[in-house]
């Protein structure tokens, strides 16, 4: 019978025991907070950078490259250029008499790009880019060496038919003619390009 009261007391003694405890917490958190004095929220985390977006498609390089593949298979079609043709073009705007001046010479080349033993896709590519060199740095005629194609695996002339197929469908070709046997011949073309316009 003497267990009963002492359950009770270690039961009572359990309660004071956990509700010091509980006091104890209570007064730690308290110096706790006292000692290290007022809290700053620390700033949200920086993100991390984002991952650069894809580069843009250059339109104007894949148009220009679909054109040049359209320009090489007309440059392998019919009524392609022999090997001993002259090349000559001029647009409408432009006088006979100024053709016959190219045809003869009498425009001295300011530059000149020689396209021999070049692969007719890489040829086109440079000369496009030296075109387009050339008349931004202002230059108005510029002599084009193609070779006359003796050597060549096909009947036809490969590089000097694509430059007369590419010089006919610039925009800013005025006119074009073989060059005289001083300068080249039938293996050489001088071309008249137009002024850039200055924005």
């Amino acid at each position: 019978m003497a267990r009963l009261p002492r359950q009770r007391d270690e039961h009572a003694s359990g309660k004071h025991a956990t509700g010091a405890t509980t006091s104890v917490d209570a007064d730690d958190a308290a110096l706790f907070r006292d000692a290290i004095g007022p809290v700053r929220e620390l700033p949200a985390a920086t993100p991390p950078p984002r991952k650069p977006p894809p580069r843009p498609t250059p339109r104007m390089a894949a148009r220009d490259e679909a054109e040049a593949a359209s320009e090489f298979r007309r440059a392998m079609a019919t009524d392609a250029l022999e090997v001993g043709d002259a090349l000559s073009y001029r647009r409408d705007s432009v006088p006979p008499r100024t053709l016959q001046r190219l045809r003869r010479g009498q425009f001295a080349a300011q530059d000149e790009i020689d396209l021999h033993h070049v692969d007719a896709r890489i040829a086109e590519t440079m000369l496009r880019d030296f075109l387009r060199e050339a008349r931004h740095a202002g230059f108005g005629c510029v002599r084009v060496i193609h070779g006359k194609g003796l050597h060549g695996d096909s009947n036809a002339p490969v590089l000097k038919n694509l430059v007369d197929r590419l010089l006919r469908h610039r925009s800013d070709v005025l006119a074009f003619h073989s060059a005289p046997p001083a300068q080249g011949g039938t293996g050489a073309v001088l071309v008249l390009l137009a002024p850039e316009r200055r924005r």
